[in-house]
């Protein structure tokens, strides 16, 4: 009888349009972390990307919470609560992440950014714009999920790539860095960066388990 009155209850989809808000603010993050890698730290205000992406992501601590409270004020909800509650803390989380790396950056001050730190944001990126390609189709999740389903695997092998990329640069970082403070530094700064694209990735397996659930 519930799942009878369920189907023919109109379900709230203002949920979508705040999601893809979301992964907006994590494709312009992304966009920013790549800028300031590759910026001349020396010649730039310091703090200024710092300022900007951790600005962002303030946005995107609005953006949660607001659906937080809209899932304790909406009858019945598209997918389950707890899945939607998920996505977004974990939309929420890579963005987090990236203002971590920005604010390593900013502290650290290494002398130079290394090409494989650059190379993991770039990977950043690419999830950023996997994660947009699948929320932008939720709302269709039941008509076509292919694409999503795309999105969740491509994602996978971005994480893979990360992980290839961070161990061989800690490698040689090991066997060629002969400061131990800038040692310290580099290696934090990119094992920041891949977990980033594990949380990533753990955003495509939240999105899984909702196309087995609904698709």
């Amino acid at each position: 009888m519930n799942s009878f009155f369920n189907s023919l209850t109109p379900k709230e989809s203002k949920f979508f349009p705040v999601l893809k808000e979301m992964s907006d603010v994590l494709i312009s993050v992304s966009n920013l972390l790549i800028e300031y890698l590759r910026s001349d730290r020396s010649q730039s205000d310091p703090d200024y990307y710092k300022n900007i992406i951790k600005e962002k992501e303030r946005t995107a601590d609005h953006l949660s919470y607001r659906i937080f409270e809209d899932l304790n004020s909406t009858f019945i909800t598209p997918f389950d609560r707890e899945d939607i509650h998920n996505l977004a803390n974990n939309l929420d989380d890579v963005i987090d992440g990236i203002n971590k790396c920005a604010k390593k950056i900013a502290l650290y001050n290494p002398k130079q950014i290394p090409e494989s730190a650059i190379a993991l944001a770039l990977l950043i990126k690419e999830g950023a714009v996997q994660i947009g390609l699948a929320v932008n189709e939720l709302d269709v999740l039941k008509k076509r999920s292919e694409n999503v389903k795309k999105c969740c695997s491509e994602l996978h092998e971005i994480e893979n790539r990360a992980d290839e990329v961070c161990d061989n640069f800690i490698k040689k970082l090991f066997s060629e860095e002969k400061d131990s403070i800038e040692l310290i530094k580099l290696k934090d700064i990119v094992s920041e960066l891949e977990k980033t694209t594990d949380i990533a990735e753990h955003v495509g397996k939240i999105i899984k388990t909702i196309i087995v659930k609904y698709a």
